[in-house]
């Protein structure tokens, strides 16, 4: 952040924007807005870079309203592609669940990127795509490690984000903890 007042700007990329990155989204949007000390500081959205699409998948909407979220609030979420620049433009990091979305990021946003897995753990694993899940098991275990890794972020999120607001209070350097 190079304001103190300007809130940080998370990004998270999948293919289609119907699975793996909208539930993300929903999920840290969750854990800051239930956080005091992050509540305000941090924006939270998702889009595709490989697939446009119209509408999140309907596991995925399963999954989300198991997880006690609204169905009007899912179903409110309407799937972004790579052409609406200003998401990318704002996005402080893009998080993409494998190497391959970074290739399919716009090139000038590229710097941005890194992966879900490497993002939470310094560890690059790739998120297997659920939309191609055989099984509502093979699925529900692909959402319980996006899940683990998006609680792993979060907790390095609000760490790296305190840590910087600390340094700018003390007129300090900036932490430079990764984000």
């Amino acid at each position: 952040m190079n304001d103190t007042h300007k809130k940080y700007n998370v990004l998270f990329v999948c293919s289609s924007n119907v699975c793996r990155s909208p539930y993300c989204e929903f999920m840290l949007r969750r854990m800051i807005e239930n956080d005091e000390d992050l509540k305000g500081r941090v924006e939270v959205h998702s889009s595709a870079v490989f697939n446009k699409s119209k509408s999140i998948f309907p596991k995925a909407v399963d999954i989300l309203k198991r997880e006690g979220f609204p169905e009007n609030e899912i179903l409110a979420h309407k799937p972004s592609f790579k052409t609406d620049k200003e998401r990318f433009e704002n996005a402080d990091v893009i998080i993409g669940m494998s190497r391959m979305h970074k290739l399919l990021t716009p090139r000038k946003y590229r710097s941005k990127y890194i992966t879900l897995s490497e993002a939470a753990t310094d560890k690059y694993s790739p998120v297997p795509d659920p939309f191609l899940a055989t099984s509502q098991e093979e699925y529900d275990k692909t959402m319980s490690v996006l899940k683990n890794y998006v609680e792993q972020y979060f907790i390095r999120l609000k760490s790296a984000l305190n840590r910087r607001r600390n340094a700018s209070r003390n007129g300090g350097e900036k932490a430079n903890a990764e984000l």
